[in-house]
């Protein structure tokens, strides 16, 4: 063995390099290649990166109102769908042939000098049993090659920038399976309108409150609505295979956005609401139609939250996305109960000349107006509208008994375990007929004359028991409530705008 192969590594002589004087420095490239290196090089740089491709559907029914104005909103955009179906399904109006004129390509030159292209699609469908769910899985078909799949309601606009700042969202981290819109109601055209003015007012607040709650849990979105969202097509495919679907969407459930924002969670994706899109939905304008829609939506949520299966939805009591709408029922249940025990309660010491004002019991209305007043500032388009609604106790006060009676109704149509087409419930409602709005009107004033009657049978003393029990009651309820109320009020909001 010789001597350098008996030393360690690190005792080994450096090696001797070169002294550079002697070195000949020859080019890289031949004379005649040099130039064409360079071209390469360029013509390497230039080319464009990859480019996340969307498709966009919209399910039409009866829309021949506000189809274009959505089909053009779209044309608008920053970052126009590279595909825009319009899937046309039950209509009895014009909307094919409102649509019809934009069917072709488009194209358009942006502020940076790159051109875009899309090309618009009408499908007429025709009668479609599955309704909503049937246009939007026929939409899925004709985009599932697509990156990201864009669902737009027939009914709602978007800000310009829409899609450019849900697409840079949703394409910043793979674990997002969908990104939902911050969503508002465009009140301009019912502004002098008194019934439409007030609803889409008390929408707009429950809106804009339902918005900041899930901005501030980490801006997790319990549901995806398809007003405007924007989902992971793999993500899709991932939550159908979890779940043995041959399609995104399914019929057996009134709330099919909730239902899916659920799969996609439990397929392990996030769902979340964008921090920069906006978009104004169609608002309902009278009683029926709220009341119709409304009541499909808590029925639907009823039915994913409560243990056990109906048909082929299965109760999912402690899924994560949830939570929030147990918190909703539960602050609905207490306002119902807070509400109906004072009118009660005030009517029985009334009746007995037994009543004693106490400035403390304006602490609680007071706490109310403040929360109100600072839902509408958070919004980003507020008017003064917004604030009149939340400064004036009078109008947010109608609307909560309003929701009351869509809350009842909703609970006593699950508890009947009455199957209802509550799709068609909602349409007739849209087309101004039905009354069962009226319902919890009706069930309000028999059981105020019920208690009436009973009240009215009852000894002087054991009236005095009942409201000398009862207050107190309603007392600690109020507290607990004004605490919550109270604990909203004083929420840091992290600079988020509704």
């Amino acid at each position: 063995m010789s001597d350098l192969e008996a030393r360690p590594d690190d005792a080994r002589p450096a090696a001797k390099l070169p002294d550079p004087r002697y070195i000949q420095t020859q080019p890289l490239l031949a004379p005649e290649l040099e130039a064409y290196a360079n071209e390469f090089i360029d013509s390497v740089n230039s080319l464009p990166e990859y480019r996340a491709t969307i498709g966009c559907i919209i399910p039409a029914y009866n829309e021949e109102e506000s189809l274009a104005q959505v089909i053009e909103s779209l044309l608008e955009q920053t970052r126009m769908p590279d595909v825009i179906h319009v899937i046309i399904n039950n209509t009895t109006d014009h909307s094919v042939d409102v649509a019809a004129p934009f069917a072709g390509p488009h194209s358009k030159v942006d502020e940076n000098g790159y051109e875009q292209f899309t090309e618009v699609f009408i499908h007429d469908i025709g009668k479609n049993p599955d309704k909503k769910v049937g246009a939007l899985n026929y939409g899925f078909t004709l985009v599932e090659g697509y990156d990201y799949l864009l669902g737009v309601d027939g009914d709602t606009v978007a800000e310009k920038t829409a899609i450019e700042s849900l697409e840079a969202e949703i394409v910043s981290d793979t674990r997002i399976g969908g990104i939902s819109a911050i969503f508002s109601i465009d009140d301009e055209p019912f502004k002098k309108q008194l019934i439409p003015a007030f609803l889409i007012a008390g929408q707009r607040t429950q809106f804009a409150a339902f918005n900041m709650q899930n901005m501030l849990r980490g801006r997790n979105m319990a549901v995806l609505g398809g007003q405007y969202s924007i989902f992971s097509v793999q993500a899709l495919r991932d939550a159908m295979e979890q779940n043995h679907q041959s399609t995104p969407w399914v019929k057996d459930s009134e709330v099919e956005d909730s239902l899916l924002s659920l799969q996609i969670k439990s397929a392990g994706y996030l769902t979340k609401i964008s921090a920069r899109a906006r978009a104004d939905v169609g608002g309902m304008t009278t009683v029926r139609s709220l009341d119709a829609q409304q009541v499909k939506w808590n029925y639907g949520a009823i039915e994913l939250m409560w243990p056990g299966q109906r048909g082929d939805t299965k109760g999912q009591p402690f899924h994560p996305n949830l939570r929030l709408r147990w918190l909703e029922n539960a602050e609905m249940l207490l306002n119902i109960v807070t509400r109906i025990l004072f009118v009660v309660l005030l009517a029985g010491s009334l009746s007995i000349h037994a009543f004693v004002f106490s400035p403390i019991w304006l602490i609680p209305p007071v706490v109310a107006i403040l929360l109100n007043l600072r839902i509408a500032m958070s919004m980003k388009n507020r008017n003064v509208r917004d604030i009149l609604f939340a400064v004036l106790i009078f109008p947010a006060e109608f609307y909560m008994w309003i929701r009351m009676g869509h809350f009842i109704r909703a609970w006593s149509k699950f508890a009947s375990n009455k199957k209802v087409d509550n799709w068609a419930e909602q349409a007739k409602a849209e087309r101004g007929s039905g009354n069962a709005h009226l319902a919890p009107l009706l069930f309000v004033l028999a059981a105020i004359i019920a208690i009436v009657a009973v009240w009215t049978q009852l000894s002087p003393v054991v009236q005095s028991t009942i409201l000398w029990a009862g207050w107190p009651v309603l007392g600690v309820i109020t507290v607990l409530q004004t605490l919550s109320m109270f604990g909203k009020l004083i929420r840091r909001q992290r600079g988020y705008r509704v």
